[in-house]
Parts: C-alpha cells; sequence; structure tokens
C-alpha cells in the first residue's frame, strides 16, 4: 500500500526539490552596496515580500512586538540616526548609524557607530563604537554617525568611518582576540586626550588603519563617505574631500580625490591626479563602480566638481615602492551649460548652482547611467540623469551622451537597472521608469515624501523608502503598480538590500529583517 503513495509523491518531491534547489543557487550574500562592481542597484534574490507589517513598538522594552508583526523574522535596534545601507556576508549584518541609542552605557553621547549583527536571528554581535571628529569643523556632522556601508570579503570587512579612517576590521570583532597588527582600540574609542577604553568582546577588532585627515589632509565636509571598491588586492576609495564649513573653498585642494590602498596593510597605493581639488563646491560623497568596455575594464568615479571620470584600474601587480598616479581614460562635466560652454565656473557659495554627483555611477550593457545633482538639502532643485557611452577617450563631454532627462530635478541617488529598464527616484518623491536605450519616459509615480534612498529592484518588484516614514513596493516594468505602502516607525535614508531570501529595510530607529511566509499548501 505504500508503493501507490510514494509513486504518486514522487512528482511532486521533485518539483520541491527542483523550487528548493533554485531558491538556493539565486540565494546569496549583499557584500557591498549594490552589485559587484556595475554598484546597479538590483538583486537575483527571488520569493521576497510584497507587503509586511513592521509591528508595534513594545512599551515595557521600547522595541518591536513581532506577535503584532507579518512577515518580519526580526528586528534590531540602531541609533537614532541612520544612513548607512547595510550589507549581508558571512552570517552577519553591518550597518552604520550613530550611538543614539547605546549598546554600552559606559559609551555615552553623540558618535559614530558600525553595527554587527547575526544575520540568522538579529542578534547583536560587536559594534565600532568611535568618537566624533571635532577638530575639523563640520567634517563629521551632528547625530550623523557613520554613513558608509563597508565592504566584506572573507573574514574582512572594509570601512570608512566618521572620522576619515579606512578601516580593515575581523568579522568576528574581539570575540576570538585583538588579532593585529592594530591593538589600540581602546584609545581610538576613547578620543584624543582621554584614557584608552577597556576593550570587551563586543568591541571591533581593527587590523589596519589608514587616516585620510592626518595622512593625505583631505578635510570632509559633513561626512566621510564611501562604498570601497574591492578588486583584487585594491581598495579604492573616495576621500570625501570638500569644502571648509562657510561653503567658500576647499582648504586642501591639492589633497587627492580618490586613493587605492592595499587590503592587506593599507598601504597606500595610488591616487588621483586629476585637479579636482579647487573645483570641489560641497562635498564628495559617490564610490567607484567598475565596468567593461570593449576590451578594457575601467573604473568610473562621480567626484565633487561635478565631473565623471573613467580611469584605469591599477594591474594586480602594482608597484608598491613609490605611489602612483592613477590614469585618467575620459571625462565628462556633468553641468548642463558645458554641453555649450567651454568654461563653467565652480560656484563657492552655500545655495551653490553648481553640479556634484553624489550617488554611485551605474554600468550597464557599455554605457554609464549616472546623476548630475544640485545640493538637495540646500533647496535647490535641479538635476538630471544621464546616459554615457563609456567608450572614448579624453573630454567627451559633447560627445558621449546618448540621452539625458532633466525630469528627475535634484536627487542624491543611485538608479536601478533592470529588463532594459532604469529606475530612478528624484529627491522631491517621485519615482521614474524610463528606457534604458533611448531615455523613453514610461512613468513617474510620486510617492509622497523626500527620497533620499536609491531604489532596489529584486524579483519582480521595487523597494524604495521616503523621509516620511514609509517604504512603497511597487512592480517593475512599464506600467506603474503600486502593491503595498507600509508605515514605519521612523525615516529611511538607507536603500533596501535583499541576500538569501530575506529583505532588509532600515530606517533612522531599526534594522528589520523581512522573509515572505511560506505558501500555504493545497
Amino acid at each position: 500500500m505504500l508503493l501507490p503513495k510514494l509513486r504518486n509523491a514522487v512528482p511532486l518531491l521533485i518539483a520541491v526539490l527542483l523550487v528548493c534547489a533554485g531558491g538556493w543557487a539565486r540565494a546569496a550574500d549583499q557584500p557591498q552596496w549594490g552589485e559587484a562592481d556595475t554598484r546597479n542597484m538590483v538583486s537575483a534574490e527571488s520569493g521576497l515580500p510584497s507587503d509586511f507589517a513592521p509591528g508595534e513598538r513594545d512599551l515595557a522594552t521600547g522595541g518591536v512586538d513581532l506577535s503584532t508583526a507579518r512577515q518580519v523574522k526580526w528586528v534590531a535596534r540602531l541609533g537614532q540616526t541612520t544612513y548607512g545601507t547595510p550589507v549581508v556576508a558571512a552570517g552577519r549584518v553591518f550597518v552604520g548609524t550613530n550611538n543614539g541609542s547605546p549598546r554600552d552605557p559606559q559609551i555615552a553621547g553623540d558618535r559614530g557607530v558600525l553595527m554587527c549583527f547575526e544575520e540568522a536571528s538579529g542578534r547583536f554581535l560587536w559594534q565600532l563604537n568611535l568618537p566624533k571628529l571635532e577638530r575639523i569643523k563640520w567634517a563629521d556632522w551632528a547625530q550623523i554617525g557613520i554613513t558608509s556601508s563597508p565592504t566584506v570579503e572573507g573574514d574582512r570587512a572594509y570601512l570608512v568611518t566618521n572620522r576619515g579612517e579606512v578601516v580593515c576590521l575581523d568579522v568576528n570583532g574581539q570575540a576570538d582576540g585583538n588579532d593585529g597588527p592594530f591593538l589600540d582600540e581602546g584609545r581610538l574609542m576613547a578620543g584624543e586626550g582621554e584614557s584608552p577604553r577597556q576593550v570587551g568582546a563586543q568591541d571591533a577588532d581593527i587590523l589596519w588603519l589608514f587616516d585620510m585627515p592626518r595622512q593625505l589632509q583631505a578635510e570632509a565636509h559633513n561626512a566621510y563617505n564611501c562604498s570601497v571598491l574591492l578588486r583584487g588586492d585594491l581598495l579604492y576609495v573616495n576621500t570625501s574631500n570638500g569644502v571648509e564649513w562657510t561653503h567658500t573653498f576647499v582648504v586642501h585642494p591639492e589633497a587627492p580625490s580618490l586613493i587605492v590602498l592595499d587590503k592587506r596593510t593599507g598601504q597606500l597605493v595610488a591616487r588621483d591626479d586629476f585637479g579636482i581639488g579647487p573645483d570641489i563646491t560641497h562635498g564628495q560623497w559617490s564610490s567607484v563602480a567598475v565596468g567593461r568596455v570593449g576590451d578594457r575594464t575601467l573604473g568610473f568615479f562621480g567626484a565633487g566638481n561635478g565631473v565623471l571620470y573613467a580611469f584605469e584600474l591599477l594591474p594586480p601587480g602594482a608597484s608598491r615602492e613609490t605611489v602612483q598616479r592613477l590614469r585618467p581614460a575620459w571625462k565628462f562635466h556633468g553641468h548642463p551649460l558645458a554641453q555649450t560652454q567651454d568654461r563653467v565656473p565652480a560656484d563657492h557659495q552655500h545655495d551653490s548652482t553648481s553640479y556634484q554627483v553624489t550617488g554611485m555611477p551605474v554600468c550597464y550593457r557599455n554605457r554609464v547611467y549616472v546623476i548630475f545633482t544640485q545640493e538637495p538639502y540646500h533647496r535647490m532643485k535641479l538635476g538630471w540623469l544621464v546616459c554615457l557611452d563609456a567608450g572614448g577617450a579624453g573630454d567627451v563631454t559633447r560627445t558621449a551622451k546618448r540621452w539625458s532627462y532633466d525630469g528627475i530635478g535634484a536627487s542624491p541617488s543611485t538608479v536601478a537597472i533592470a529588463e532594459g529598464l532604469v529606475y530612478a527616484t528624484g529627491f522631491d518623491g517621485r519615482l521614474h521608469c524610463l528606457d534604458a536605450e533611448t531615455g523613453q519616459v514610461y512613468w513617474v509615480q510620486d510617492l509622497d515624501g523626500p527620497l533620499a534612498a536609491s531604489p532596489l529592484v529584486a524579483d519582480g518588484k521595487i523597494y524604495v523608502g521616503t523621509d516620511r516614514q514609509r517604504f512603497h513596493i511597487l512592480a517593475a516594468g512599464k506600467q506603474p503598480k503600486l502593491l503595498s505602502t507600509i508605515k514605519m516607525d521612523g525615516r529611511i535614508s538607507a536603500t533596501a538590500v535583499a541576500a538569501n531570501g530575506v529583505l532588509y529595510v532600515t530606517t533612522w530607529k531599526n534594522l528589520y529583517a523581512v522573509q515572505a511566509s511560506p505558501a500555504a499548501g493545497p
């Protein structure tokens, strides 16, 4: 009697195994912000939710009562302000925040924090908790925390801190001991003029440190921010060099804007010599993307002078004997006036009319997509999305543009490109869908609230949050279709992330791991 039942069950069993195998094949970590190299805001994850309920606040604990939530795996408390987009790797979730809700009651006040959680449960594992950088006025804005997303490879995480240090971290923290060669975490945690703090098992383990303000004279405006790009043994890092606090000049225009470090030691291997410094009009917060263009692989860097630079990557065996100079391949001036004017002077003032690149360039099918923008946080309104041919040489300002779109307005975001469609957010609260090949606009959706976060496209859906505490899920495609709008517990400045079948939604206060419930059986 068992044989017929087993025979009937075999097709179902095979189907289940195939589905599971497909899910396992697609499931993957998200070890850096954006797709590897290209920075495209897409994910191959599937089975992601089209709706969820974040739950209600537990008045006794101040956390979230998971019994009132739906399709929420776990919630982890962050600070009071969170700009960092999480990354997921090595069984852990890493996210930059501030110290608004101290994990260690002995370390209070305004500080920069990177928190590390267990991916499976959301259990807090360790933190990098650093004092503010106070000697450079406005370089480390009040309550902004650590805004950079780390990049993880194996048991190492590479991060730009709120103090402008590039650090290599042990993903295990101090739980397996202080590995070194850097052994001075206690002094670093305490800050200048303070007695070193006692380092415990829930503190970060720094393996090496490169101090950009001291070693390069790179002085940021508002924040040091960069998602480090890892290629082989090399790290490509935006130094965040910017204007001083009056917005009228750059203190160290000779300082590099882009550097390359040895991932094993933190040694400076190369720097740019592109002449960016004098024309920076605010800060520099973009990150390097990489794309294959014909028979070349190029790096792409959006600078604070409003220029997108393509440059040659260093060879794997680049010399460490002297600091190399990065070689530019081409440049595109992103101010619209540069299409007709030979020179567009930099406008050094608070309400600057100059353009900059705040989001990251995205490489897709031999083209580069990038938003050039005025400063939306200074209430400047103008920006445009430009599609460029990634080939060429020299100054390609008037030759590389394939199409442009000024309907997006000012925007600090990075685009997502999937199945030939570009999705881009404007700071004014609108989400735009365009044809990647032609720039044709298919639809514009008003999401009712400033959009600082970039859109994520995954599993046929678009995920994006707003400054008005709303998280929106839309269907991807040429027709606009809003699937759900979810009221969250705080503002959303970080991009949603998908990894290993889980969607991560970050508000200013909490990190949500959202997972679709298994479908009910027949």
